[in-house]
């Protein structure tokens, strides 16, 4: 059966598994939960079937995410098991990061020759963080405010959760220091991505201060590496699906779908305040930098997905990065503006905690005026550019900033129990976010390619591959 065909038999399979589904689960239809869950599946092998035509990665990966649902939920003590695909694609994608961008941010800052366009450049895309973070901050406000999700929670559920966070207390020299590498080895083992950029950043301005017979063979390397660490890249996004797959079937199995009633308000919130930032900020954003819609969002369909299904930034690094430079946007401004934008441009982080804060006040029925809520969201903001490497750092953040707030902490472990489902989405919106800034940058410094035509990559191994064969001959 060709694409075409079976495209809308998936989609009607899908509608009678969730009609069936629904039905079964209200008490509408005395049915065996067994023929719901069959035609959850036979709709899930159809969509599968598809995929195999359609020979997307991207499609895969949505695919996969049905997948991975339909597991936790029909299996959950057996698809706990399956993070450990997860944990190998994030394994995996991590040993990508470091080299890559230090590579990358070497050859665009060592190999240009006008080091003061890059400092320009910087300037401009710290100025754009700022803007759209703090419009970010005012929408989640608003939203918390409107919903006033926190209200009226069950407090007979507060001690359901014992899981400890230990909370991080930092002054603003331990914030600055953060920013700085004291070890190399130390920060790319961490995965301390800032510390990576600072020092790409000042080994290429020594690089091109040496004279140019020392500094052409170091940026023949790192070019080099760049160019493998991108092909490495496309190796390892073959095993996305399975990753992405494995990570829902987990989250699925240990929480499932039925969370608090308060969680949920808080959930829908976020991702109601999540879709108003995009229209609202992110598109006029690209419409006044005149960049390419369609093209802009077919490139980021792959990074967003899989940072969604993964709730890690970093699993979509390298991805965001190649899709970037396929609609235009030159390599110096990707290697420059993107890695450190997963410091400065959180937009989605930046979202939630103006959120979660506000609904830890509500939750414990503490009223804040607007400029306390300011306040506590502005330090929030600040500290979260000071702790990317350490875990579940949304959360660690929240708590400790409402306890030098004199807030109770119990609302924060409300939220622990959805953070999965609040990750998904926030990661998500940061990825595209500084997707957007990249482009943005790029057209800012009349250096976006329209109409640019990237390389196929199939062909371009296709090549590889004829020319290692008449090597051979």
């Amino acid at each position: 059966m060709k694409f075409s065909r079976l495209a809308p038999l998936v989609l009607v399979l899908f509608l009678v598994a969730a009609v069936l589904t629904a039905a079964t689960a209200q008490g509408w239809l005395t049915l065996d939960p067994a023929i719901a869950m069959a035609a959850r599946w036979l709709a899930i092998l159809a969509a599968i079937a598809l995929a195999v035509q359609r020979r997307s990665i991207t499609f895969w990966i949505v695919v996969s995410m049905l997948v991975g649902a339909e597991i936790g939920h029909d299996f959950p003590k057996q698809a706990v098991e399956l993070k450990v695909l997860s944990d190998v694609f994030l394994r995996l994608v991590k040993t990508i990061i470091a080299p890559l961008v230090f590579a990358t941010l070497v050859v665009g800052i060592a190999g240009h020759a006008d080091l003061k366009q890059v400092g320009k450049m910087g300037l401009k895309a710290l100025v754009y963080f700022e803007v759209v973070t703090t419009f970010a901050l005012f929408i989640g406000l608003g939203a918390i405010n409107l919903t006033r999700a926190g209200e009226g929670v069950d407090r007979s559920g507060i001690a359901a959760d014992t899981e400890k966070l230990e909370t991080v207390k930092q002054t603003t020299a331990d914030i600055i220091l953060h920013i700085f590498p004291e070890n190399i080895a130390k920060s790319v083992a961490e995965g301390q991505v800032l510390q990576v950029v600072v020092f790409a950043i000042i080994f290429a301005i020594g690089l091109a201060m040496v004279h140019q017979k020392h500094r052409q063979p170091l940026l023949q390397v790192t070019e080099s590496l760049s160019e493998v660490m991108f092909k490495f890249t496309n190796v390892v996004m073959f095993f996305a699906p399975f990753g992405v797959g494995g990570a829902l079937a987990y989250t699925v199995g240990k929480m499932g779908f039925g969370p608090l009633l308060n969680a949920f308000k808080l959930l829908l919130t976020l991702y109601g305040a999540l879709a108003a930032f995009i229209v609202l900020v992110l598109v006029p954003m690209a419409l006044i930098a005149r960049i390419p819609l369609k093209r802009f969002v077919q490139a980021i369909a792959e990074p967003v997905s899989i940072a969604f299904a993964t709730t890690s930034s970093e699993a979509a690094l390298p991805r965001a990065m190649e899709a970037m430079e396929s609609i235009g946007v030159p390599r110096r401004i990707v290697a420059f503006v993107m890695p450190t934008g997963y410091s400065f441009n959180l937009d989605g982080t930046t979202l939630y905690l103006s959120l979660a804060a506000v609904f830890v006040a509500q939750a414990a029925g503490v009223e804040l005026s607007f400029g306390q809520q300011l306040v506590m969201v502005f330090t929030l903001m600040l500290t979260s550019k000071g702790v990317a490497g350490v875990p579940r750092a949304s959360l660690v953040i929240l708590l400790a900033t409402v306890a030098s707030f004199n807030l109770p902490a119990w609302p924060v472990f409300i939220i622990l129990g959805i953070d999965a489902l609040m990750d998904m989405a926030r990661t998500a919106v940061n990825v595209m976010g500084n997707c957007l800034a990249t482009a943005v940058v790029a057209r800012w410094e009349g250096e976006f390619v329209d109409n640019y035509v990237a390389p196929d990559p199939v062909l371009d191994l296709a090549e590889a591959d004829s020319s290692l064969s008449q090597h051979a001959h």
